[in-house]
């Protein structure tokens, strides 16, 4: 976790330091922040202001991944490790799905309240509910622009898929997925008005929600995700689903089904992430910590890969039956106890 706090620490400080001076020296400061395309440096030099929230929304997406994975062999330690805005995971896996799809949620989240926060000059609060609702409320506060922090994430994380392949369709549709769903999951916070709280008037706006409910709701999608297939057509090549396959009446030829916009798609099979490995983007699980008497991901018996597990006998005192005293002391005993850890072979 660390290193990608310290990483992520890097990519701020240098952008802070865009911030503050001429737009000058921001393109030639955006120029250093290894990973970046043409097109992100040149959207970085014009609004460097809001390359330090796609940071925070790196870090945010991040934070969630690991959250999410924290059980599984795979547990998304060796995602964001290099280069903070550059691709992660070269195995187009449904893994790599869901990473794309949470670091543009994490970015288009973090813009957004960004811009409700003033910390973005080209944004601020959503001001497009002109029309005023049925009595008893009305729009008011601050509103979440969510759409400019669409708009902004989609130039910036789409602008480094330059090539026009079966992986960038995919990463393309995840990125959207991310994005999309944050706006899906807007919600409407009110504050009544009125004399002694009668709430005469509710003044309601839209506003962000907590960046977990984006991490779980992504989590159902990866468990449905479905695999895809690059086809060739008139327009160009595009995505179908490689599994679902409808029969046409009239030519008997195999109908092409495209995914729908907000379901995660991949085109690989996930490896099994039992051992170390660079290509697949995974530490493997020796060492880890597991639970012998557990059902789930997490289970020795799962996570390990058959390869056993070891068992290792932890003593240690900690403090226990405390006491306050008037006035002002706190008074603990020292119990001892002990415990089993179980660890991956």
């Amino acid at each position: 976790m660390w290193k990608i706090h310290n990483k992520l620490l890097i990519y701020l400080l240098w952008i802070m330091e865009i911030r503050l001076v001429s737009s000058f020296t921001s393109a030639m400061l955006c120029g250093r922040i290894p990973g970046l395309t043409q097109a992100q440096r040149q959207l970085c030099s014009e609004m460097p202001d809001a390359l330090i929230a796609l940071g925070e929304g790196q870090q945010l997406g991040a934070h969630e991944c690991q959250h999410q994975f924290r059980g599984h062999r795979w547990n998304c330690s060796e995602v964001w490790q290099r280069n903070v805005f550059a691709h992660v995971i070269p195995i187009a896996s449904r893994e790599a799905a869901y990473t794309y799809a949470i670091a543009s949620a994490g970015a288009a989240y973090a813009v957004t309240a960004a811009c409700a926060r003033g910390n973005i000059s080209m944004c601020g609060c959503d001001v497009r509910h002109k029309t005023s609702p049925p009595e008893p409320w009305k729009w008011g506060g601050c509103s979440a622009d969510v759409e400019f922090g669409m708009r902004y994430t989609r130039k910036f994380m789409d602008a480094r898929e330059l090539e026009r392949d079966s992986r960038t369709l995919m990463n393309l549709h995840n990125n959207r997925v991310g994005r999309t769903l944050v706006k899906k999951l807007l919600r409407t916070d009110c504050k009544c008005h009125g004399v002694s709280g009668s709430c005469v008037m509710k003044t309601c706006w839209k506003s962000l929600p907590p960046f977990r409910l984006v991490g779980e709701k992504l989590m159902q999608k990866y468990h449905k995700a479905k695999t895809v297939q690059a086809v060739r057509g008139k327009r160009g090549l595009r995505l179908v689903l490689s599994r679902k396959k409808h029969i046409m009446a009239a030519a008997q030829k195999p109908a092409l089904v495209w995914p729908k916009r907000l379901e995660l798609v991949f085109l690989e099979a996930s490896p099994n992430y039992c051992e170390r490995s660079i290509q697949t983007g995974t530490l493997g699980t020796g060492g880890r910590p597991c639970s012998r008497s557990g059902h789930g991901p997490q289970s020795c018996d799962l996570l390990c890969c058959g390869r056993g597990h070891n068992t290792q006998h932890i003593r240690r005192s900690r403090q226990c039956r405390c006491q306050f005293h008037w006035c002002c002391q706190v008074e603990c005993e020292m119990c001892d106890e002990s415990y089993e850890e179980f660890t991956c072979k």
